[in-house]
């Protein structure tokens, strides 16, 4: 039996955004850009598609299982398709832009695909806004413009439910691990408890490890009595250092947005596997997948030449999803034969104007049907039945 075929069926993962949607999310890019340039990251655009070798160099090669791969047919070379844009922004910084002065403010927008979609994210296509904050110091100042400036952004689309941060330190659990010296697999069960939140399963550890591991997990939720806390741990090396970025990183946050949502969760690391430093994810009420995440990483070749950075990416599906619903825009029809002086008029007001194409019987009847909710009669705009 020959199976039907369905023209319209997409592959897992892929959709087709329509109306009025794709218009929403659209705009919504728009202003997340404009509120980035406004305070100095200038826009670059990276192509949909690179060779392998450098789409998945370096702290980018974690990406590869998530990445699609291709021929080219003209240099017969392997490329990828992005499955992630900062590593790509991170590409332009470390070449093209080498010598600009430091540090460089970069955003961003495009489409993105993986292989797979995850469990709270099933999409495997949609678009990222973000920015990068490349060449900077030490200093937590930089980690808190990157957060403030998100938080910010998000807060001018009106999101309702209100916006909360939550403050992570990927390398933290790793640089402890490390330096209890546990072999592949007691570090393995070690991350697997850590993930499944089992403060029982972290106890029954070996070693002092797990001495460390459990307050850090105590230590997880309100900034308010996770800070102090994790303020009371004693944590060897490395260890301490990324403890004590993300408590200043805290401190400068409280300061200077004391009305923003914090939360603290030390030993959170999934989805951050190519960050050195203080990372966060960003939540609404009312909406269970993040609506964006980023942190501190490295830029460049290991050494003398790597740059530190940090950045946000925003996903602006999800963001839609948290965002008030935008106005219904005003539509007006212009019947056949209106003057084309007219319509440029009504644009100038800011209406939209839906031109009839021939003859109409019923003006008003025919701007119902095409979605209108004005009609251009006798040179004014005239609100149809039913409309303000």
């Amino acid at each position: 039996m020959t199976e039907t075929k369905t023209p319209a069926l997409l592959p897992t993962g892929l959709r087709d955004l329509l109306p009025p949607e794709a218009g929403a999310e659209a705009a919504l890019a728009e202003a997340l850009l404009a509120h980035f340039a406004a305070q100095g990251y200038e826009r670059v655009k990276p192509p949909l598609v690179e060779f392998e070798e450098s789409m998945l160099s370096g702290a980018s090669a974690g990406l590869a299982d998530q990445t699609f791969r291709l021929m080219d047919p003209a240099s017969h070379r392997m490329m990828a398709v992005r499955s992630d844009l900062t590593p790509q922004i991170a590409r332009i910084a470390a070449s093209r832009l080498s010598r600009s002065p430091r540090p460089l403010r970069l955003s961003y927008a495009g489409e993105i695909l993986r292989v797979r979609g995850g469990e709270l994210r099933p999409e495997r296509q949609f678009r990222q806004v973000g920015f990068e904050l490349i060449g900077i110091g030490a200093g937590a100042a930089c980690d808190a413009e990157v957060i403030l400036l998100a938080a910010d952004a998000l807060h001018g689309l009106g999101l309702e439910g209100g916006l909360s941060v939550d403050l992570n330190a990927p390398t933290l659990v790793a640089s402890l691990l490390a330096e209890a010296g546990l072999d592949a697999h007691d570090a393995a069960a070690l991350r697997d408890a850590l993930d499944r939140k089992d403060a029982a399963a972290v106890q029954d550890a070996d070693g002092a490890v797990a001495g460390l591991l459990a307050p850090l997990m105590r230590a997880t939720g309100a900034a308010g009595t996770a800070l102090d806390a994790l303020a009371q741990l004693m944590l060897p090396g490395a260890a301490a250092a990324a403890l004590a970025q993300l408590l200043e990183a805290a401190k400068l946050l409280r300061e200077a947005a004391p009305e923003l949502a914090l939360t603290i969760d030390p030993i959170e690391w999934r989805g951050f596997e190519y960050h050195t430093g203080t990372s966060f994810s960003l939540f609404a009420g009312g909406v269970r997948t993040e609506l964006g995440r980023g942190g501190r990483y490295s830029v460049g070749d290991a050494g003398a030449k790597a740059e530190e950075a940090a950045g946000c990416t925003i996903y602006v599906d999800t963001v839609l999803r948290a965002a008030p619903a935008p106005p219904a825009p005003r539509r007006v029809y212009l019947p056949h034969g209106t003057p084309r002086s007219d319509g440029a008029g009504l644009r100038d007001e800011g209406w939209i104007t839906i031109a009839g194409l021939a003859p109409e019987d019923d003006p008003a009847a025919e701007a119902a049907r095409l979605g209108c909710s004005h009609l251009w009669q006798g040179g004014t705009v005239r609100a149809l039945a039913g409309e303000d």
